[in-house]
């Protein structure tokens, strides 16, 4: 078993407690990567939290060895897709992903997300041709975020001056963050 499994093991409880899923841990370049998400989104509380809980946990169990960095963060706007069930979430939703070497058909895809099961996605390009892929296929995958800017008509007020008009009273504005914390370990 690989140091993302074990550390996937042990931390997920762990998140589960503090409140938050556990998406993903990688381990590369003596980084180790969590990235936790909750349906609220993550804040600097839960990051640190769950920094500290998986921090003395891997003090205790030692799965790494002597020197690496911890690293928690949330998965941010265009957020990786690993397992069925980030796919599932991601329904309906535009993505991009790389099939493995071999693969038949073009190795790069973007389109709308139709299908996700146990097995595998189906993708609807811009021209409308539909792909299904199996998991074991995809090297990599991602959501992708539309940066594209709202049309200035759509920023004016309704006096027609450039000024942003102010939300409804009984409106929420909600705004999206990322943020992490880092920890270091030496061995003695």
């Amino acid at each position: 078993m690989g140091v993302t499994d074990r550390v996937d093991i042990m931390a997920a409880p762990l998140c589960e407690r503090v409140g938050v899923e556990l998406v993903d841990v990688e381990f590369e370049g003596g980084i180790l990567r969590l990235t936790i998400d909750h349906p609220d989104g993550v804040g600097m509380e839960s990051i640190a939290s769950v920094t500290r809980e998986v921090s003395r946990a891997l003090d205790h169990d030692d799965p790494i060895g002597p020197s690496y960095t911890l690293e928690v963060t949330s998965p941010g706007l265009e957020r990786r897709l690993k397992r069925p069930a980030h796919f599932l979430k991601a329904l309906g939703g535009q993505v991009t992903l790389k099939t493995r070497p071999g693969v038949e058909g073009e190795r790069r895809l973007l389109g709308a997300l139709e299908a996700a099961d146990a097995q595998g996605v189906s993708i609807r390009s811009a021209d409308g041709a539909l792909r299904s892929l199996g998991y074991d296929d995809i090297l990599q995958a991602r959501t992708v975020f539309d940066w594209t800017p709202e049309p200035k008509s759509a920023r004016r007020g309704s006096s027609g001056d450039s000024r942003l008009s102010a939300p409804p009273e009984d409106s929420t504005v909600v705004g999206a963050a990322t943020a992490k914390s880092t920890e270091r370990k030496v061995g003695t």
